[in-house]
């Protein structure tokens, strides 16, 4: 099979693209950021390729996502798969591959892809996303988006007046259990430590709320349920005693893992927990070169990982990739008189 059938195959939806062709603007990455921004930056006309591993991102792995204005109880794959439709709708050609390189060579930047090749932009937007830990029990994997959860802000409401466990010891996931508590009927706090590393405030909130029972020096060793998540097994680090708790459901906040060596490797500047820094406008540290969506932080982000963030930060990536483009293209007019 030829080059370009590969490219044609591997490409959603349909259209040609060839190695080393120039782009306005290049979107690594295929989640609400990336395929926001690559919305926005066709409507403004930019000649735009969006460049992902998988298209829709975490949202594949969501449940029932109720906490994006205006769309109701739709499953994460369904809220994706409308996003991909509208990007199709201005004509993006979506490759699914993954970036392994993305170098500045001049006045162009070179988007290096695994299998397909290596492309041109004046400017890229990198919303490669990051992934939550998981526990790596059995059942988890299976029960996904079916009771287990990874995002209190985004499922608590679901669990209203049910059992719910809520795994973790820092801030996200005393938030969490404090959060899921004003919807669920009792939250059992899973930790594998004997204390709490959150801010106190957290910690003195969590001992005087009557729905939320720690359970310390302990760890979740299966989830279980037909279709649904209905127990989860918990083990006593310390005396090896185990129990089974009753729940409907189980959130998993035990942190993030962002793309701390992709994210090296194209020279962005991080910050102390590997995300990528960004400033107003979603600019990184690199001219040219935008970020959106769950890979950024830096002291000028509130980190606040959500669907609706995530866009709409694509969005503001798309508007300053284009008031780049045009500010090279008023230069190059310029030196052209």
């Amino acid at each position: 099979m030829g080059q370009g059938s590969r490219l044609a195959l591997r490409l959603r939806p349909t259209a040609r693209v060839a190695p080393g062709e120039l782009f306005d603007v290049i979107v690594v990455g295929g989640g609400p950021a990336g395929l926001s921004a690559a919305l926005y930056a066709a409507r403004f006309a930019l000649k735009t390729l969006l460049i992902a591993e998988q298209v829709g991102g975490t949202l594949n792995n969501a449940g029932v996502i109720d906490d994006y204005i205006g769309i109701q109880d739709v499953p994460g794959p369904e809220l994706a798969k409308r996003f991909e439709s509208h990007v199709a709708k201005y004509g993006v050609p979506v490759l699914a591959d993954r970036v392994v390189e993305v170098r500045k060579t001049g006045e162009h930047f070179e988007v290096v892809s695994r299998t397909s090749g290596a492309f041109r932009a004046q400017a890229v937007v990198i919303a490669v996303g990051s992934l939550r830990r998981k526990l790596g029990v059995p059942g988890e994997d299976r029960l996904a988006g079916r009771g287990v959860s990874y995002c209190a802000p985004c499922d608590a409401p679901l669990f209203k007046d049910k059992e719910v466990v809520v795994v973790g010891g820092g801030n996200a996931a005393l938030q969490g259990a404090l959060l899921t508590a004003s919807y669920a009927s009792r939250v059992y706090l899973v930790h594998r430590r004997d204390s709490f590393r959150a801010f106190p405030v957290y910690v003195d909130l969590i001992g005087r709320n009557p729905k939320i029972e720690p359970v310390l020096n302990s760890v979740v060793t299966e989830i279980g349920g037909t279709d649904r998540v209905e127990w989860v097994r918990v083990r006593n680090v310390l005396t090896g005693e185990e129990r089974e708790l009753r729940v409907s459901g189980i959130i998993i906040e035990i942190g993030m893992e962002p793309p701390v060596e992709f994210l090296k490797s194209i020279g962005l500047e991080l910050d102390e927990y590997g995300y990528a820094v960004v400033w107003p406008g979603q600019r990184t540290n690199v001219e040219g070169l935008f970020a959106a969506g769950d890979c950024t932080g830096g002291p000028h982000k509130k980190k606040f990982d959500q669907v609706v963030t995530a866009v709409a930060e694509g969005a503001v990536a798309a508007y300053s990739a284009y008031e780049y483009v045009m500010s090279k293209r008023g230069k190059e007019a310029q030196l052209a008189r």
